[in-house]
């Protein structure tokens, strides 16, 4: 039996998708590359923006004639956008044979089970004739995603995310423990921590009280990991703990994507961010004081409900003060269920194509002045591929020649194309 797996959106989404491989695997599937090889399609979904979700309903319609080929294959729709739309996705594709909502993906196992077993007897009942086949993971494969937290407590008025993956969960430390090792010691030498509000992560073991700096350092002893990252922060969870790690943990990579949205206060107030842009400036501050040298990179919201030109022109002059070396750039799309679904948008999509080029035009600038700033001298790179790789601070780079994927290279940075660095491995 072979699964093919879909993964649409956003890193959480991709690791739904590899944790919900897992048990497949361990009942014998070996990994489909395509679909018409699959018994089983797994479509993990995102639903954060409006063009996600549109992306997975129209993939799950371009499954009709893979289903119809063979009425026996199964098909799974699962993640956010099976949350939210879950009826409307069963009304509209009857042939989806399981949906499997954000806030269910710990039960996978047992759902999937007797999915399976009426569906697939063999499996049932001759289980020893199939050898297990662990699929790999989606990230690189020297870098593993590990989900340490689900859920948000916040309610931010454009966000979809705290209704369809429910309040914060945190995993047991001994379990995201058990898990990073067991993802070295299968060759990942990266380890990119996930979690809606990653930072907010809290939690006991036998000496007490864990937060989210506590975890960072005791990650940082796992055997074999040379880079440990971590998506996406809260500014409001940015605190003396968490740098201190940052800046003594041997793994932890010199990079903090802080998301900002906007840098109007009177906008924040409206999509109840809970910081104004003077405390995240303060973060940040205190980011590059406690770490020499980090990148920071962020998300920017244009076109949220009754922002002004005056409001966007506050956020592009605040970005030129704490000039991010990248950032995420969104025109703002209205997600029912929502608080500010319910507000007219009343920016028109003119106005925000408008205020997106802008902003990209200038975050283009502030992306090219932070790779030139690197033409000259030398940067850690951890290879993914033949002549590919990453900086510590998350830069891509590119080199001729090749190198071992998995191995730790020093790039002696010659020059830079728009979003990637350019050298010669000393």
């Amino acid at each position: 039996m072979k699964l093919h797996t879909i993964a649409l959106g956003c890193q959480m989404s991709e690791a739904d998708a590899e944790e919900m491989s897992a048990p497949l695997a361990a009942r014998g599937f070996s990994r489909a590359d395509t679909p018409d090889e699959a018994d089983v399609i797994l479509i993990s979904t995102c639903t954060v923006r409006q063009h996600a979700e549109d992306r997975a309903i129209s993939l799950i319609g371009s499954l009709r004639p893979w289903k119809a080929a063979n009425p026996n294959r199964v098909l799974i729709v699962s993640g956010c956008a099976a949350e939210r739309a879950g009826d409307s996705i069963r009304q509209k594709f009857p042939y989806v044979d399981l949906i499997v909502g954000a806030k269910s993906v710990e039960r996978f196992p047992e759902i999937v089970r007797e999915t399976l077993d009426a569906r697939f007897d063999a499996l049932k009942e001759q289980p020893e004739s199939f050898a297990p086949e662990i699929l790999p993971p989606t990230a690189s494969p020297v870098s593993a995603y590990l989900t340490i937290m689900r859920g948000c407590n916040y309610s931010c008025s454009y966000c979809i995310v705290p209704s369809v993956r429910g309040r914060e969960l945190y995993r047991p430390v001994e379990d995201i423990l058990g898990e990073a090792r067991t993802k070295t010691a299968a060759g990942a030498k990266e380890i990119m921590l996930l979690g809606q509000t990653v930072n907010s992560y809290e939690s006991e073991n036998a000496e007490g009280k864990v937060g989210f700096g506590d975890l960072l350092r005791l990650l940082d002893k796992t055997p074999g990991l040379e880079r440990l990252r971590f998506m996406s922060p809260h500014p409001y969870y940015v605190d003396e703990s968490m740098l201190s790690a940052m800046a003594k943990c041997r793994s932890v990579c010199e990079h903090l994507h802080l998301p900002l949205q906007s840098a109007s206060e009177r906008v924040l107030k409206l999509m109840r961010r809970n910081y104004t842009p003077g405390a995240y400036l303060e973060k940040a501050r205190a980011a590059r004081a406690a770490v020499p040298g980090i990148v920071i990179s962020t998300d920017i919201i244009v076109g949220f409900p009754t922002e002004t030109e005056e409001d966007f022109q506050e956020t592009l002059d605040f970005l030129k003060d704490v000039r991010p070396a990248w950032a995420y750039c969104f025109k703002y799309s209205p997600r029912q269920g929502t608080q500010s679904a319910s507000w007219p948008d009343d920016v028109s999509r003119e106005v925000k194509e408008d205020r997106l080029k802008r902003l990209n035009q200038l975050m283009d600038e502030l992306t090219s002045e932070a790779l030139k700033a690197h033409v000259g001298k030398t940067a850690e790179v951890l290879c993914e591929e033949p002549g590919f790789g990453r900086t510590r601070g998350g830069f891509n780079a590119k080199w001729p020649g090749t190198a071992r994927p998995g191995s730790l290279a020093s790039l002696a940075v010659t020059g830079a194309t728009k979003r990637t660095l350019l050298g010669e491995l000393a």
